[in-house]
């Protein structure tokens, strides 16, 4: 069984309020959890009362092999310290893939992608 570290919302509609929960990885987003390891409140004024985490829990996943899902990884490394490999590879070869593109002078983001489009695009309208 292989183990997800994801997010499930909650709350109702306008107010969102996430879930952070240890679930199997071929469950559906708010299906049966395995654990409950915190929660995300993003309208919560109060930083501190915002994420509420469980450090010891979530590091016994990670060590177990559960994989967080990107959001979920980037929350651990700013408030916990907590890093996963898996995360800091999937961070590398993005980085990797932007040195690449940039040296072939190709965009890389979807903003970079429309400026490219936008300046492609005045282009030819001044050429006709």
């Amino acid at each position: 069984m292989s183990v997800k570290i994801r997010m499930t919302r909650m709350g109702r509609r306008h107010r969102p309020f996430f879930r952070i929960n240890a679930i199997e990885s071929r469950a559906p987003r708010d299906g049966r959890i395995l654990e409950k390891l915190g929660h995300y409140d993003p309208l919560e004024k109060d930083a501190d009362k915002q994420y509420v985490l469980n450090r010891e829990r979530i590091e016994f996943w990670i060590g177990q092999g559960a994989v967080p899902s990107e959001t979920c990884a980037e929350i651990f490394k700013n408030r916990l310290s907590i890093t996963c490999a898996h995360y800091e590879a999937q961070v590398q070869r993005r980085a990797r893939a932007r040195a690449i593109a940039r040296k072939k002078g190709l965009p890389f983001t979807k903003a970079e992608k429309l400026a490219a489009a936008a300046a492609a695009g005045s282009g030819e309208a001044k050429k006709e």
